[in-house]
């Protein structure tokens, strides 16, 4: 898709400067490799006779009650993300990192590992909502991050097996392990999720990418209003209209790239990493 002027002439802009670019991308890059978003129907999952949403199972306080259900649910959702692809989008990323280096910070939303498996850096991108190729102890008993064992194929009906738990126990202190993941009932943090890092390189930032996600969580949108506030470029690629795209129309570096990731992205990474 061709850029518009007024596009075009802030990327090439950035580009001069030899700027720093955030790209923040979430749940709507992913989407376009079958991976449902998190608050969508698919997310809904029974335990005994009650429907439960996104928001009551990925909390610490579900965990608590019922491990074994909230495990269940985490692996049955963590096998679609297995067998997902990255796209052009999260491809057309792997092309900006490489081409500024450094000045490139990736913030994703994403735990699918997608632009991992893309070829983004470890260095440089940072999963501020976890990671489902990692596992760590419940009790915060010092293990640190394990990888994730592979428990076989799953479906919404495959319970937890003995073998499971047992593989899911810490070697340390013998008590669960859980998801590497950001619940809903808790706060972010520098050791886990990068918290004081992300909001350093949105102040530091010429320019924010912001690529499928609505806003509806809180370091994200901190991001956002760091970049607004200090003058940063601000472009949102995005097909709906949103809390981020509002902020783009607002600035005076800013632009709303309607559309989505595999169709927007690659012109727009073309421009910015130009020669």
């Amino acid at each position: 898709m061709e850029l518009e002027p007024r596009l075009r002439e802030i990327l090439e802009e950035v580009r001069a400067a030899r700027g720093r670019v955030v790209a923040l991308t979430g749940a709507g890059i992913s989407a376009e490799s079958g991976i449902p978003t998190f608050r969508g129907k698919e997310g809904y999952w029974v335990v005994g006779s009650r429907n439960h949403m996104p928001q009551e199972m990925a909390t610490h306080a579900m965990f608590l009650m019922e491990p074994a259900e909230v495990w269940r649910w985490y692996l049955y959702r963590f096998g679609v993300v297995r067998h997902a692809q990255p796209n052009e989008g999260h491809a057309a990323l792997v092309r900006l990192e490489r081409a500024l280096g450094d000045r490139f910070t990736l913030v994703t939303q994403n735990i699918d590992g997608l632009h991992r498996r893309a070829g983004a850096s470890a260095e440089r991108t940072w999963c501020i909502h976890g990671d489902a190729a990692w596992i760590r102890c419940a009790h915060d008993c010092g293990v640190g991050l394990l990888p994730l064992p592979d428990l076989g194929p799953r479906d919404a009906r495959t319970p937890l097996s003995g073998e499971d738990r047992a593989r899911l126990t810490c070697p340390r202190c013998r008590g669960w392990l859980r998801p590497h993941v950001l619940w809903f009932d808790e706060c972010y943090d520098e050791e886990n999720y990068r918290f004081d890092s992300t909001r350093r390189a949105a102040s530091e930032a010429d320019l924010l990418l912001v690529v499928g996600t609505s806003g509806a969580t809180n370091l994200p949108m901190q991001v956002g209003q760091l970049c607004f506030t200090n003058g940063s470029a601000l472009v949102d690629v995005n097909p709906e209209e949103n809390p981020f795209s509002e902020l783009a129309e607002r600035s005076r570096r800013g632009f709303f790239a309607r559309g989505s990731a595999t169709a927007r992205l690659p012109a727009i990474v073309a421009a910015l990493a130009a020669p």
